[in-house]
């Protein structure tokens, strides 16, 4: 969503070229980007369909939604090489509307997660399959956040840094917004970037590479930046254990709460959310479908 705003400077195209008037251009996506805030209502959607129907299987609505439903929807739509003229960004970027589409993800995203534990700590009477499918979507729900941590973590103001690391708490990826900008930005496309996959390899390969090379060069540029700021890396200045920390909180939380049943649904979840669904850097066309509802993602480096 932030990406059509302010990473169009990475594409040009001809009718950028030519000047024009911020208050006579229009978004054409602009409402469209609500359509985001459909996929951290799967949950209650899926609750809905089950209600009605009794069919355990729409508790998998998430990953439904997100592997098949919205990449067919791309098929019979198309792709979207579109991108607001570089004469309007400056203007985009100062629209409040954006940040706040962006932010209205985050609360859905955590009364999800709160719903489905509720669900799976017995309160809904389901079966061991059922409990695996609520985790699947929540886990589609939280790797979703991702890309909206994503958006984020590529602003300057504290607040929107702050929300990027409750985004990825979920997932225990707090480390990622650090490595995406200071690292893979700076890295892009090079063999010391842990995010650029290597001609030909698979994603199963790709898969433990990006994840632990990831971390590592996070937390090496963050134990710089602290050392230059003469403290201990492992300072309460660390914004990898600041986000790490809130990331033992919330499952802390949830776990007092729900008890330790939850556990082994934590852990799918987290697994389901942060494996499959990081969001790819925007280097090639866009889906038109998965670029709205996936929070700008859509396009994926070959």
């Amino acid at each position: 969503m932030e990406a059509h705003a302010e990473h169009a400077h990475h594409h040009h195209h001809d009718h950028d070229e030519v000047e024009i008037n911020p208050a006579t251009w229009t978004d054409p996506k602009r409402y469209a980007w609500l359509l985001g805030i459909i996929v951290p209502l799967a949950p209650f959607m899926a609750w809905g369909a089950v209600a009605a129907t009794g069919f355990g299987g729409f508790w998998l609505l998430g990953p439904l939604l997100i592997f098949v439903a919205f990449p067919l929807l791309d098929i019979a739509v198309g792709v979207d090489s579109t991108n607001p003229p570089d004469s309007v960004l400056k203007f985009l970027a100062q629209d409040r509307y954006y940040r706040w589409v962006t932010y209205a993800y985050i609360p859905l995203q955590y009364l999800a997660i709160f719903a489905g534990f509720w669900l799976i700590a017995d309160h809904g009477g389901l079966g061991l399959v059922d409990k695996l499918g609520i985790a699947f979507t929540l886990g589609a729900v939280n790797g979703v956040a991702i890309n909206t941590a994503h958006e984020l973590g590529h602003k300057k103001e504290h607040l929107e840094r702050w929300l990027a690391k409750i985004a990825l708490a979920p997932t225990f990826y707090g480390h990622f917004f650090i490595e995406h900008n200071r690292g893979h930005h700076v890295r892009v496309a090079t063999p010391e970037d842990p995010a650029s996959s290597r001609l030909g390899e698979s994603f199963w390969a790709f898969l433990p590479r990006t994840v632990i090379g990831s971390l590592r060069n996070a937390w090496s540029l963050e134990r710089t930046r602290i050392r230059r700021m003469g403290r201990h890396p492992l300072s309460a200045r660390n914004d990898i254990l600041n986000a790490w920390a809130m990331s033992v909180a919330l499952r802390g939380g949830l776990l007092a709460v729900f008890r330790l049943g939850i556990l082994p649904y934590l852990a799918v979840q987290a697994g389901c959310g942060f494996s499959p669904l990081e969001p790819p850097h925007p280097t090639t066309p866009s889906r038109r479908v998965r670029r709205v509802l996936l929070i700008g993602v859509g396009r994926v480096a070959d």
